[in-house]
C-alpha cells in the first residue's frame, strides 16, 4: 500500500527544484551586464525511486518515481577558450603600448610638419645661402643665428622629449610590478576560498568568476600559463612561478627586467621594455649621431685657390702657417665637420681671427642632441659668423665681401657627411647627406609605427572574435533566460496544483473518517 503523504513530498521536491530555479535564472538576468560573469545553471536530477510499499515484495510493475532534485548550481565555463584569449591578450597588450610609444615618437619628431626639424634644417641652410650673397648683410647674419638657435632648440626639446618617456616607461614598469603582485596576490587568496568551499561539495562559481577575471587582466600585462588544479591555479610566467596554490610570489621591476626576453616573452610589460630598451633608446641615439655629426662629422672640402687660411691651422695633418696659408691651387681635405670648416674662415672682426667652434656642448662634453647649442660667442654677436676665407693688405685685413666660406657652408646641405656617434660606437648609417640621414629616421619610424598599428588591428580583431564567442558560451542572454523564467515557473505552478489537488483528496479522506 502506497504512503498517503507520497505525493504531496513529491510535489514539495518539485516545488524547491523548482523555486532553485527560478532564483538562478534571476541571478543570471542580474548579473547580465557583470564583468566576467559567467551563466549559471541548475542541475536537475529525478530522485532514487522506490519500490511500492507492501508487506512482501511488490507484485506492481515497475518502481515508484519519489520527484526531482537539483545536484549543482554550475556555471556555463569553456576553458579552451578562456585559453585562447589570455593567449591573444597577452599579445595584444605588447603590441598596443609599442603601438601607443610609436604614436609618441611620431607626434615628437612630427614630421612632415612646418615646424619640424626638417624645416628647421632646411632654414639653416637657406640662412648660409642668403649670407652668401651678401655677407656683410647685418639682417641675415642675425636670421642665420637664430634658425641655428632655433634648431638646436628643436632638437634639445626632441632628446629631453625622448629622455622622459624614457623616464615615464620605467615608471610604468614599476607600476605594473605592484599591479602584478595586486593580481597574484587575490589570485592566491581567491584559490584558498575556493578550495575551502569546493571541499564541503560546494560550487563557488561567483568566486572563480572574480579569479578568472583577475586571471584576464594578469595576461594582459605578462605571458601566462594557467594549470587548473585541486588546490586552485598555478599560473607561471615563462618558468617563473607566480601562483601556486594559495601561495603567490612578490615581482619587482629589477627581476621582471631581468627576465626580459627568457620568462618575459609577452604582455604589455613586454611591450614597454621593448619600447624603451628599443625604440626609444635607438632614436635617442639617431638623433645625438645627428647633432654629433653636424657639428663633427667629417667630409671632404675643395677650398678654391686664393683663399688665406688662418696662421696655424692644420688640416690632414699639415699645419699652414707663413706664405703656405694663401693657396695657390684649390686644395682638397677632410674637414670634421661645421665646427672646423667655420675654423677655417673669418669673421668680419679685424684684425683677422680664425673662426669660433659654430656648435659646442653645453656641458662641456660630446655633442649629443640634449646638449647641442650654437656658440655663445655667435649668439652673442652675429658678426662672429665667419664667412670670408681672404684677407689682403698690410697689416692684414678680412675681405669683408668675400663669400668663400659661407657657400662651402650653404654646400653642406648636399655634401655626404661620416656620421660619427659621440660615444664612439659605429653607427647604423656610415655616411650621407644630414638631410638623407633625417630622412631615413623619419621613415623607419614610419614603417615602425604603421606595422605595429597592424599588429594592434589584428589582435584586436583576434581577442573580439574569441571574446564574443566566448561570451556565446558563458554570457547570459536575457531571451534565453526569460524563456527559462516562464519554464520554471509553469513549472512551479504545476507542483503546487498538484500538491492542492493532494491536499484536497486528503481532506475528503479524512471527512469519511469522521
Amino acid at each position: 500500500m502506497r504512503s498517503t503523504f507520497h505525493s504531496i513530498e513529491t510535489a514539495k521536491r518539485a516545488l524547491f527544484t523548482q523555486q532553485a530555479a527560478i532564483q538562478t535564472t534571476g541571478q543570471n538576468i542580474a548579473n547580465a551586464n557583470t564583468v566576467g560573469y559567467s551563466r549559471q545553471t541548475v542541475n536537475m536530477q529525478a530522485t532514487r525511486p522506490i519500490e511500492a510499499i507492501g508487506m512482501t515484495h511488490s507484485t506492481i510493475p515497475g518502481q515508484l518515481g519519489t520527484g526531482v532534485e537539483f545536484t549543482s548550481i554550475t556555471r556555463i565555463r569553456d576553458s579552451f577558450l578562456d585559453n585562447q584569449y589570455r593567449n591573444q591578450s597577452q599579445d595584444q597588450g605588447k603590441w598596443s603600448v609599442q603601438a601607443d610609444t610609436l604614436d609618441k615618437l611620431e607626434a615628437i619628431f612630427n614630421e612632415p610638419n612646418d615646424t619640424g626639424i626638417r624645416t628647421l634644417f632646411d632654414n639653416y641652410w637657406k640662412g648660409w645661402s642668403d649670407l652668401a650673397k651678401d655677407p656683410e648683410n647685418v639682417t641675415a647674419r642675425k636670421v642665420l643665428r637664430e634658425n641655428a638657435i632655433a634648431l638646436t632648440d628643436s632638437i634639445n626639446l626632441a632628446s629631453k622629449q625622448l629622455s622622459d618617456m624614457n623616464r615615464d616607461l620605467t615608471d610604468n614598469i614599476g607600476v605594473k610590478a605592484s599591479q602584478i603582485n595586486t593580481l597574484v596576490g587575490n589570485i592566491a587568496n581567491l584559490n584558498y576560498e575556493i578550495s575551502k568551499i569546493a571541499a564541503y561539495g560546494d560550487n563557488p562559481n561567483d568566486l572563480m568568476d572574480q579569479r578568472d577575471v583577475l586571471t584576464d587582466q594578469l595576461s594582459k600585462i605578462v605571458n601566462i600559463t594557467v594549470t587548473n588544479t585541486a588546490q586552485g591555479y598555478n599560473i607561471n610566467m615563462g618558468g617563473t612561478a607566480l601562483v601556486t596554490g594559495d601561495q603567490a610570489i612578490t615581482v619587482d621591476a629589477a627581476g621582471l627586467e631581468g627576465a626580459f626576453g627568457t620568462d618575459l616573452t609577452s604582455g604589455e610589460l613586454y611591450g614597454m621594455l621593448q619600447s624603451r630598451d628599443y625604440y626609444v633608446k635607438d632614436y635617442q641615439k639617431q638623433l645625438d649621431t645627428l647633432a654629433n655629426s653636424l657639428a663633427n662629422g667629417k667630409f671632404t672640402v675643395t677650398v678654391p685657390a686664393g683663399s688665406v687660411l688662418p696662421d696655424g691651422i692644420t688640416l690632414d695633418g699639415k699645419t699652414y702657417t707663413g706664405s703656405d696659408r694663401t693657396l695657390k691651387d684649390p686644395l682638397t681635405v677632410t674637414v670634421n665637420g661645421v665646427n672646423e670648416l667655420h675654423r677655417m674662415g673669418y669673421p668680419l672682426s679685424n684684425p683677422p681671427t680664425a673662426g669660433v667652434d659654430f656648435f659646442v656642448s653645453s656641458d662641456g662634453g660630446p655633442i649629443t642632441a640634449a646638449n647641442l647649442k650654437l656658440n655663445p660667442v655667435i649668439a652673442a654677436s652675429p658678426d662672429a659668423i665667419a664667412t670670408s676665407m681672404r684677407t689682403d693688405g698690410t697689416p692684414e685685413q678680412v675681405v669683408p665681401g668675400n663669400n668663400t666660406l659661407a657657400l662651402l657652408m650653404a654646400n653642406l646641405k648636399d655634401t655626404k657627411i661620416s656620421f660619427s656617434n659621440p660615444d664612439g660606437t659605429t653607427p647604423l648609417i656610415a655616411s650621407g647627406t644630414i638631410d638623407d640621414f633625417y630622412r631615413s629616421l623619419i621613415g623607419q619610424l614610419g614603417v615602425q609605427s604603421q606595422d605595429a598599428q597592424r599588429q594592434v588591428d589584428n589582435q584586436d580583431s583576434l581577442l573580439a572574435q574569441i571574446d564574443e564567442r566566448r561570451q556565446s558560451v558563458s554570457g547570459v542572454s536575457l531571451d534565453e533566460e526569460m524563456s527559462d523564467l516562464i519554464k520554471y515557473q509553469h513549472a512551479y505552478n504545476a507542483a503546487a496544483r498538484v500538491m492542492t489537488t493532494f491536499d484536497d483528496m486528503l481532506d475528503k479522506i479524512i471527512a469519511m473518517v469522521r
